[in-house]
């Protein structure tokens, strides 16, 4: 700490720190809470108290510092004594000229005191002489005396300096913290005061609401007192009135009363009926606009997926395919309607392996193996729902043999009712959706048929024994329709989900199967599923008629796989190319070409009212999850790939 000579500069050097640690007073006065009030008392007391003892500490030092700092009379050269020094307080005796009394100087440092008390006989314990002008050695002693007691001094001033530092360190965090309680009790303050002017106003609210209340109880009771007038009035009018009548005409008011009374129920009664009948022609109309904007959203929801939409489906590995490598397919789990296949190439040159030729598809759904049959009826029931609204819808399964197709659209051999395919399962809906439109007028009637083409040949799939001479031939109803059938083909009208099920079952015994190199059990033919469903609505004078085709195509395969001889060679030759001629109007239909070759194969001739632009078409392509089917998955996944690529048109729904 620096040597202050004069006590103002050590006055101006304390008072001036602490008063730039001292809160500024706001400008303005705050109004205060009730607790506030009485907390702020006791803040200011405590700040005025540390206030008056650093001021108290402040003015001990000063003194202090002035007794140390005084310079003495000259003292004649003498020998004196070092200062004995005690703890840190040192007690000098200096011999001064005059011989007057002993002086005492004390000094106030916070709450110790230290004296020095000079005295000329006691001290020194009797009179010296002045030392000589020649003895310089005494006199040299004497001034190293009075340097060491100064020194001492010294020494005493400075712990006692740091002390009062110390002091005043503590006091400033004392007022550090009261300044940030102070703060707190102001911010508190603050919140209080809000809270106070919203309860306030909610007050005057509430003060408002129950007068607005007061006023309309008021304005009620008036009214509901002048009712009651009118109402005594009224009876007293209708009671002289009624005396007058029953006292003229007794009987006659009898018998006009029941009279009145019985045309009155009679009128009332017709008022009624007609209410009746108007609220059922109402909710009639209702239900007729509601039906109709579902059909039409229901359609425009399917035109935003697409008339012509391709699922992919992986079937899973069998038990016997388990030590088989099938790791060649994934699923990105960002994309639900991706999947990728990976391929190691080997080299040309030599056995080296380069990196793995990814194969990138999308569809508008992707199924992976562990995907149930349940689940994916699940996207193609709404499609399902539009053939019973009049579209023309066609779902079909492709894919190499093998692959999945028939476990798809029909189910596996022992079918349970979590394993039934998407023909079971679109059967059940369209008979309970039908029984739902029953109440609103709808009678609908339902025709199966069920045929193969098999080396291009119709083959009935509902007759036990076919006659070898009945030949299938496809005809157009009439010159003038689209419309196509098959001759002497067996339509059965059917009215129940059982009896659909009992056809699918003899269809299913008498479809053509044999072994291949590639699949024991292989569909050697197009399976065709038809429902003719016609609807009526006689309340509108409505009609609807359309065809829902569910096919199980025949698996695809290459010779050179498949190492198919006689008739399985020509079998497989005929297989190919209806699968060609179906790609072929497929690409005619999306390239809007002006002539579509349906005629090229039977199936295609079957279904052209199917797959035409007022028709909805949904394609199965299955893959094997095996790698040594990678060649046939990879053909497959690039013709769905482009038939997914299509767009043929608006479908109209067939309404009369």
């Amino acid at each position: 700490m620096p040597e202050m000579d004069n006590p103002a500069d050590k006055k101006a050097h304390y008072t001036g720190k602490m008063a730039s640690r001292l809160p500024v007073p706001p400008s303005r006065k705050r109004a205060l809470s009730d607790e506030n009030q009485e907390q702020m008392p006791r803040v200011k007391q405590e700040q005025k108290r540390l206030r008056s003892s650093f001021e108290a500490d402040v003015r001990s030092v000063r003194v202090a510092a002035s007794i140390a700092t005084s310079k003495p009379r000259a003292a004649p050269v003498a020998a004196l004594p070092k200062p004995q020094v005690i703890g840190r307080q040192s007690l000098a005796v200096i011999r001064p000229k005059n011989t007057g009394p002993a002086v005492s100087s004390t000094a106030f440092t916070g709450k110790h005191k230290v004296t020095v008390a000079a005295s000329q006989s006691a001290a020194l314990g009797g009179e010296k002489k002045k030392r000589a002008a020649w003895d310089l050695k005494g006199q040299v002693t004497d001034m190293r005396d009075k340097v060491s007691n100064y020194k001492g001094k010294v020494q005493t001033l400075s712990s006692e300096n740091v002390r009062l530092k110390n002091s005043k360190e503590q006091l400033l965090q004392e007022l550090e913290t009261l300044t940030s309680e102070n703060s707190k009790l102001v911010q508190e303050q603050c919140t209080l005061e809000s809270q106070l002017r919203m309860v306030k106003q909610k007050g005057a609210a509430t003060e408002r609401e129950v007068a607005r209340l007061a006023n309309l109880c008021d304005q009620q009771e008036k009214e509901l007192a002048s009712q009651k007038g009118l109402i005594e009035e009224l009876r007293g009018a209708n009671k002289s009135v009624t005396q007058q009548l029953l006292d003229k005409e007794v009987k006659l008011v009898c018998i006009s009363g029941e009279n009145d009374n019985l045309k009155k129920t009679v009128i009332e009664m017709r008022d009624e009926i007609a209410a009746l009948k108007q609220c059922v022609t109402e909710q009639n109309n209702q239900v007729h606009s509601l039906d109709t904007e579902r059909r039409r959203l229901h359609n425009m929801v399917q035109e935003l997926k697409g008339n012509i939409r391709v699922f992919c489906r992986v079937r899973p590995t069998l038990q016997s395919e388990r030590d088989l490598p099938s790791g060649h397919i994934s699923y990105p789990n960002s994309d639900e309607k991706a999947i990728i296949l990976s391929k190691i190439e080997e080299s040309h040159v030599g056995r080296e392996k380069k990196e793995a030729v990814k194969y990138d598809f999308n569809f508008d759904c992707t199924f992976p193996p562990s995907c149930s049959q349940e689940s994916v009826f699940e996207e193609i029931s709404l499609l399902v729902q539009s053939a019973l609204d009049g579209y023309p819808v066609c779902i079909f399964a492709y894919g190499q043999t093998g692959s999945g197709k028939t476990y798809t659209m029909e189910g596996p051999e022992d079918v349970t009712p979590d394993t039934m395919g998407m023909i079971p399962r679109a059967i059940r809906q369209i008979f309970t959706s039908a029984e739902e439109l029953r109440e609103k007028g709808w009678q609908y009637t339902f025709t199966a048929s069920f045929l193969e083409i098999y080396n291009e040949t119709i083959r009935d799939l509902l007759v036990n024994r076919p006659d070898k001479k009945q030949e299938y031939d496809i005809r157009k109803v009439n010159s003038s329709s689209s419309q196509v059938y098959v001759t002497n083909l067996r339509y059965v009208e059917v009215s129940s989900v059982e009896e659909v099920q009992d056809l699918l079952r003899i269809a299913k015994t008498n479809r053509s199967v044999a072994k291949t190199a590639i699949n024991d059990r292989s569909s050697r033919s197009h399976s065709v599923f038809q429902l003719k469903i016609e609807g009526e609505n006689k309340q509108r004078d409505l009609k609807t008629s359309s065809v829902l085709s569910l096919i199980d195509l025949a698996g695809s395969e290459r010779l050179d796989r498949s190492l198919s001889t006689g008739d399985r060679l020509k079998e497989t030759q005929c297989i190919n190319t209806s699968l060609s001629t179906l790609g072929m109007v497929i690409m005619s239909l999306c390239n809007k070409d002006s002539h579509i070759p349906y005629r090229n194969s039977k199936l295609t001739y079957l279904l052209q009212n199917s797959l035409g632009g007022n028709a909805k078409v949904l394609m199965f392509v299955n893959i094997s999850p095996l790698e040594e089917n990678f060649a046939e998955s990879l053909n497959s996944l690039r013709f769905a790939s482009k038939v997914n690529e299509c767009v043929i048109g608006t479908a109209r729904a067939n309404r009369k």
